[in-house]
């Protein structure tokens, strides 16, 4: 719980930190009159990163065979947290990143804990932000071993981790162009620019997240060529705006694939085929689109009215205010609330996100959110220990969560009443 309620407080500072810089970047590439920050796309992108930071601090993932566990039966030397140990620590997470990160683009289950990160079909501050909820079983600790071997003590790792983390941030941009001599060292916003391409000369390269010369050592180098300029996204695009849909798309085209598919073999090694690879008997039977051509295709988008993006940024900050109370109450609130409160987190986003992608049943969603939100109030008195604040606050969250299903409803009666309610 410590850990938990440590990072949560972290986050408290962070967040506000990183949506400023999103913000920032959408009005810079305004003001040059090159706006890649369209306002849906950014808004999946940041409930994104919702879910994931909740799941995160709900400690809601398994970690094989935890870099404790390693230290205290593997370590044959113990050193002491100087600022040399932790060089080696950052040293040794980078290359744990690199390997894992190659990992995730090659085999086909692997892709599915990293897909949402690459599913924007823009490149900016706010994608970096699509980071996974799916991944539940971690497996970046096996690779820390020569860490572990050298005794690097956990809290050093739990120090720099956050740290390495955050690093990779700053480089999801096209607004910086090439840095000189950094470019030999670390990751610059070039060389993601490529990775994050599905233009066939940049497919799976540059995986690196801090340093750029694992990349050079191990083969996986491309640098970003003046006439071949980045086209954004993944070749199976996701067509929806909703992050927890994103995040098991993949998976499940894997399930049916190994269900529908006649040959035995294929059941058992579609999970380790390289990335895509499907059997041949289902791709014929039931296709997938894949983009043909990279430089000729439209880009996924939906329609909203001028007072449906003003209702947006009002449901976003109302979001942010609800995931701030339970990063900042974590200790309070305790086992079980803080699931039921990451519940409710959840059925928020997504019911967010099925009305930016103009489903006919957002409004059901909205109307479900209503309904469990009011239910925890009733059953309780309370919102989450709310009540030692002003115990007046959970009536107007109740209001809020009212207005919200009919402003929902609304909406969707005008996407229907101009033919563009899309029926999921």
């Amino acid at each position: 719980m410590l850990v938990m309620e440590t990072y949560g407080k972290i986050l408290l500072i962070a967040m506000p930190a990183f949506l400023a810089l999103v913000l920032f970047e959408k009005w810079y590439a305004w003001r040059k009159g090159n706006d890649n920050v369209r306002t849906a796309d950014m808004i999946s992108s940041l409930l994104s990163g919702v879910t994931n930071v909740t799941k995160d601090v709900l400690g809601l993932s398994i970690a094989i065979y935890g870099y404790g566990w390693m230290v205290e039966h593997l370590a044959i030397y113990h050193v002491k947290a100087t600022w040399l140990t932790y060089l080696i620590a950052f040293l040794a997470l980078d290359f744990s990143g690199y390997v894992v990160h190659r990992i995730q683009h090659t085999y086909n289950f692997f892709w599915n804990g990293h897909l949402v990160h690459h599913s924007s079909e823009e490149f900016n501050l706010a994608c970096a932000l699509r980071q996974s909820i799916s991944g539940i079983i971690k497996i970046f600790a096996v690779f820390l071993l020569p860490a572990a071997l050298l005794g690097v003590p956990e809290k050093v790792i739990a120090v720099v981790a956050p740290l390495h983390l955050f690093a990779q941030f700053w480089y999801h941009t096209i607004h910086i162009n090439k840095m000189g001599l950094l470019e030999k060292i670390i990751v610059t916003p070039s060389h993601h620019r490529v990775h994050h391409a599905i233009n066939p000369e940049y497919l799976d390269k540059n995986y690196s997240q801090i340093f750029i010369f694992w990349d050079k050592w191990f083969g996986t180098f491309q640098e970003e060529l003046p006439d071949k300029p980045p086209v954004y996204g993944i070749t199976r695009p996701v067509q929806t705006w909703n992050p927890i849909k994103i995040n098991f798309q993949h998976l499940w085209l894997l399930i049916k694939d190994a269900w529908y598919t006649q040959d035995w073999k294929d059941k058992g090694r579609i999970w380790l085929m390289p990335t895509g690879w499907r059997p041949a008997d289902v791709a014929e039977k039931y296709p997938v689109y894949k983009i043909a051509d990279v430089y000729r295709f439209n880009k996924y988008e939906t329609r909203m009215f001028p007072m449906m993006r003003i209702w947006l940024w009002v449901q976003l900050i109302m979001l942010l205010l609800f995931l701030s109370y339970l990063f900042g109450n974590i200790a309070a609130i305790g086992a079980p609330g803080i699931f039921i409160y990451g519940l409710f987190i959840f059925l928020y986003v997504y019911a967010f996100a099925e009305l930016m992608d103009n489903h006919s049943n957002a409004w059901v969603w909205g109307l479900f959110k209503l309904f469990c939100g009011s239910l925890i109030i009733f059953c309780t008195g309370d919102w989450f220990g709310l009540n030692s604040v002003a115990a007046y606050l959970k009536y107007i969250i109740v209001a809020y969560l009212l207005l919200s299903g009919a402003v929902d409803y609304y909406f969707c009666l005008n996407l229907k009443k101009a033919g563009i309610l899309i029926n999921h």
